[in-house]
């Protein structure tokens, strides 16, 4: 799949050392509930346990074919965090920090939005984002999503309890923004 500035793809373990470069800075994983990486074979782990589920994407900058960062289409019947019904899916995604602020996530998740109701006839998209991720948020209102509902108390992948804050957007949402006044 392609933007405007980005290829999604999917990873392959060639990508385990640039994964590494950015998904080792503690800025990035902790909030997202993941640990930091800790090594270039822990990267190449990652992307054959984790990445390699269907639907999982590397985001790679055009200008240097290089991933920066992965966005994600779950089910209900795989990993996720929303209480999905049948028909849903829930997106979730990272950059690395130099990327930070560029709109690049938001264009990634918009091609990820055309993939859930376009070619896959999912009915609903969910996307979580744990308290005090203000950037994760940010991404979800550029695309449309509205908050829903918070559940507090949740473990995170690192074992901790957070406050996760969930939004959502419905097909007839998204066709709505997308079509002319």
């Amino acid at each position: 799949m392609e933007t405007e500035r980005l290829i999604l793809r999917r990873w392959t373990e060639d990508d385990a050392e640039s994964l590494y470069k950015y998904a080792q800075n503690p800025a990035i994983g902790p909030i997202a509930g993941w640990p930091p990486h800790t090594s270039i074979e822990n990267s190449r782990e990652v992307i054959r346990d984790i990445f390699s589920a269907p639907e999982t994407y590397a985001v790679v900058l055009k200008e240097t074919n290089e991933p920066i960062g992965s966005v994600g289409i779950m089910f209900s019947d795989g990993l996720h965090s929303a209480e999905m019904e049948e028909g849903d899916a829930e997106i979730g995604y990272w950059i690395g920090v130099p990327f930070w602020g560029q709109g690049l996530i938001p264009e990634a998740v918009n091609r990820l939005l055309i993939r859930c109701f376009d070619e896959l006839d999912i009915k609903r998209v969910w996307c979580g984002h744990y308290d005090g991720n203000i950037k994760s948020r940010r991404v979800m209102d550029k695309c449309g999503f509205k908050f829903h509902h918070t559940e507090e108390g949740k473990t995170s992948p690192l074992g901790d309890i957070r406050t996760e804050h969930f939004t959502l957007l419905t097909k007839e949402e998204w066709k709505a923004m997308k079509s002319p006044m």
